[in-house]
């Protein structure tokens, strides 16, 4: 792939061959107590290989996105006056939708460059150039390639794992906060009505259009983690699948990454392949649901209301909804009962006609 290529559909001998020339490799395992050299041959440059890298926009959108959880799931449901309440509000609406959700593709991305078998089995094929550029095009025109190499299900279960335990945590916290709004109702300061209700409305709607800027320690700790420097504390069980598109988008990310690709010549390629509309609605609707409960919010503890399930329970929703999969039902085990008969059309009756008498 070109820095300037855009994403194609690649023709199918070329797609064939990079099927089955990674079919070759889904039989490869690492041998027991071989993880630290199998993490050194993951990462080592091999002839005409460029290095396992990320670009900037990646980085900065994944450390964007955790540095939101870690401060969205430690939010106190101890409050102790309207200003606390205010505060972590803010903290908490903080995000823009888009840039929330490529985040949360391009930190999969990262968690999946954490598997050593997955890492060392795509760049088996960065050394030739001719290959490595097949394979690339082969993800850029659909993610779901990645799945084909050694490691992807258990690459795929740490993203899975990684994303539904930090979704939990804000979910977790939602309901705690949720349940504040009820307890702290027997506080007189909590009934008084929330001065300039239009202004913190207008607020939220602010800062929901605003991207972050990314955290430089977070995004340094990340860039390390990608390269294998220093690796994420992550554990997960293999998942065969089906996945989610997040997480094939993610996959592919992390493949792409591993041929060599991921330097800054190719980040808005990257980035656009992190882009998930679904995912994206998911947390639109979030904002929505929070902007109309804060219209109608009047007391300090309804805006608590508000920010645990709509903020912070409908987020955290969104982020394990992203990463669990959408299975279409079987046609063929439709109820019978739900197949209504064809209409039966009734046998056209043709009358006779009476003869006239003469």
């Amino acid at each position: 792939m070109t820095p300037s290529a855009k994403p194609r559909t690649v023709r199918l001998g070329a797609t064939v061959a990079v099927v089955c020339a990674a079919a070759l490799l889904t039989g490869f395992q690492a041998a027991p107590g071989a993880d630290q050299a199998l993490s050194d041959a993951a990462f080592s440059v091999a002839p005409g290989a460029p290095a396992v890298t990320l670009p900037t926009k990646v980085l900065g959108a994944a450390s964007v996105y955790i540095a939101y959880v870690d401060r969205a799931s430690t939010v106190s449901p101890a409050f102790p006056d309207g200003k606390s309440i205010a505060a972590s509000l803010r903290d908490t609406e903080a995000y823009e939708p888009r840039q929330m959700q490529e985040g949360m593709a391009a930190y999969a991305a990262i968690v999946a460059l954490q598997d050593h078998a997955f890492v060392a089995s795509v760049r088996a094929f960065g050394a030739d150039p001719r290959q490595r550029a097949q394979v690339a095009e082969a993800l850029m025109a659909d993610p779901r390639y990645a799945t084909v190499f050694a490691g992807a299900d258990s690459a795929a279960g740490l993203i899975v794992a990684a994303l539904t335990e930090q979704g939990q945590r804000v979910l977790d916290t939602g309901k705690r906060v949720k349940q504040a709004a009820y307890d702290v109702q027997h506080q007189k300061w909590s009934a008084q009505f929330v001065p300039d209700r239009d202004g913190r409305l207008a607020l939220a709607k602010s800062l929901s259009d605003q991207p972050l800027a990314p955290p430089p320690e977070e995004q340094a700790r990340l860039q390390l983690a990608s390269t294998g420097a220093t690796p994420l504390i992550i554990s997960g069980s293999p998942n065969a699948g089906p996945y989610s598109a997040l997480v094939h988008r993610a996959l592919a990310v992390a493949a792409l990454a591993a041929l060599g690709d991921g330097s800054e010549d190719y980040s808005d390629q990257l980035m656009a392949l992190l882009d998930e509309a679904e995912e994206q609605d998911c947390l639109h609707s979030a904002k929505l649901n929070l902007y109309q409960c804060l219209a109608v919010a009047k007391p300090h503890y309804e805006d608590v209301f508000c920010m645990g399930q709509h903020v912070l329970m409908d987020t955290g929703q969104c982020i394990i909804k992203g990463v669990t999969p959408i299975v279409a039902p079987d046609p063929a085990l439709v109820k019978v009962a739900d197949v209504k008969p064809a209409p039966v059309k009734k046998p056209t009756v043709h009358k006779k006609k009476r003869r006239s008498k003469s």
